[in-house]
């Protein structure tokens, strides 16, 4: 989209489309994996010159002390590249989440509404029909009802 705004962003119609600011997390998610895999061979290629460089009178280990901090400092970089890495992902992931959140929004808010108002004025519940009114229609003993077949009366019998 070309627009004559002198504030127009490209990202700010990127940053408004889910599906368009995952894949634009994607692709700099591709471009930092190329980077870490060279910064991983940079890494190894020091590694090996530092190690080998050795001084006049030193003992076997000091070349070994003295690329420590380097390689420190280039894992301690890999570490931040795939942390970088793993950001990008989980931020595709939360701007997705975000926009079916605002998508719910209005759904879950009349839920609610109707919640409340059953709350505050509950439905009357219905009276239990009088077991005295069913006389012969048939007896439904449930708990308080004979306890063993002796005790079920002369209407029923085993």
């Amino acid at each position: 989209m070309t627009s004559t705004d002198p504030n127009h962003s490209p990202l700010r119609d990127v940053a408004q489309n889910p599906e368009a600011t995952a894949r634009y997390l994607a692709d700099v998610q591709r471009w930092l994996l190329d980077v870490g895999k060279d910064l991983e061979t940079l890494a190894q290629e020091i590694r090996v010159h530092c190690r080998d460089t050795h001084v006049e009178g030193d003992r076997f280990y000091d070349a070994w002390l003295r690329a420590q901090p380097v390689e420190r400092e280039f894992k301690d970089v890999l570490r931040n590249v795939e942390a970088v890495i793993k950001g990008l992902e989980k931020g595709a992931y939360k701007r997705r989440a975000h926009d079916e959140a605002v998508a719910n929004a209005a759904r879950k808010r009349k839920e609610k509404e109707l919640e409340r108002r059953r709350r505050k004025n509950p439905q009357p519940l219905q009276a239990a029909p009088n077991p005295s009114q069913q006389g012969a229609q048939g007896q439904d003993f449930g708990y308080g009802g004979p306890a063993s077949i002796y005790d079920l009366g002369k209407e029923r019998s085993a």
